[in-house]
């Protein structure tokens, strides 16, 4: 959620040279759990926010849950989602407000790598140097991944968010655009450093990084998304994996809780994969609550 609200304002900054990714023959195979009480349930499904055409169809246990599915819930609601306030809400967090200039900020070391990278891309140094380290970050992220041809519209969340509009199904989010992007803008500077530097440290290493994520979402590899992408972070930027993940799940917890409290009305929730795996994500901290947690994945078992 946090890429789309920022491809608005990137766009202005970068051009986007799309690389197609390998034709996919089969249908992903989808992070999903379906937890439940005594008479409800939601299923959680990890989504990949920047997907491809080749991408869908989705797997028939997805189609069942979103059918099953009275309600469908989100990081953000729909409504902030579109709404043509959320970039210009994002830039104004985003833009420096402290003394002193971004190359003060982030040193000779750091500075040099994001001179060296925006000079191989063709980005507009000067503007960049006007907004805080961890939007720089993103644009680099959403840069490299429109390399590979992968489009924030056609994320999994954008595709259920418009399932969800034509079928009339209500939606909802579980925390505000203002939450989220509180959640970046409040990053202290080391903070925000690692941010970028996580960001350029996968440019440098090249789009390997992101297709190998990828293919591991269609896999519906969840050891290899922990490993690949939450482990590592957590291991080598753990202020920003507590912020980022933890924090937001665990206040994410008590709203999904209140959704199981209801009776008779299953919800879809789609969030980044990441919120979903390991011991700090979202489905083994249910578990850790007594709810009843099963993986929904017929092409596991194959």
């Amino acid at each position: 959620m946090m890429i789309r609200a920022l491809r608005h304002l990137a766009t202005a900054l970068v051009v986007l040279a799309a690389a197609t990714l390998p034709a996919q023959a089969e249908p992903p195979v989808p992070l999903l759990w379906k937890v439940s009480d005594a008479d409800n349930a939601i299923y959680l499904l990890g989504s990949f926010h920047l997907l491809t055409p080749a991408d869908y169809p989705l797997a028939a246990d997805v189609d069942a849950a979103y059918a099953d599915a009275e309600a469908l819930v989100f990081e953000l609601s729909p409504e902030e989602v579109a709404s043509p306030a959320l970039p210009a809400q994002m830039a104004r967090a985003a833009m420096r407000t402290r003394p002193g200039t971004l190359q003060d900020d982030l040193g000779p070391g750091q500075w040099a790598r994001l001179e060296a990278y925006a000079k191989a891309n063709n980005l507009p140094l000067q503007q960049l140097a006007a907004f805080e380290p961890w939007f720089i970050g993103l644009t680099v992220s959403l840069m490299e991944m429109g390399k590979m041809g992968l489009d924030p519209a056609l994320g999994l969340d954008r595709h259920f968010m418009d399932a969800a509009a034509s079928a009339r199904k209500p939606t909802a989010g579980l925390e505000r655009a203002d939450e989220q992007i509180a959640v970046l803008a409040g990053m202290s500077l080391p903070e925000q450093k690692q941010m970028l530097a996580e960001a350029l440290q996968q440019a440098e290493e090249g789009p390997e990084k992101y297709r190998d994520l990828h293919q591991a979402w269609r896999a519906g590899d969840a050891e290899r998304m922990w490993k690949e992408m939450a482990a590592e972070m957590k291991r080598d930027y753990p202020a920003l994996y507590r912020r980022i993940n933890v924090e937001r799940n665990d206040a994410w917890l008590p709203r999904l809780e209140q959704r199981l409290a209801q009776k008779d009305d299953d919800t879809l929730v789609v969030v980044g994969a990441l919120h979903l795996l390991g011991e700090d994500g979202v489905v083994e901290k249910l578990r850790a609550k007594g709810y009843k947690v099963e993986r929904i994945c017929s092409a596991c078992t194959r």
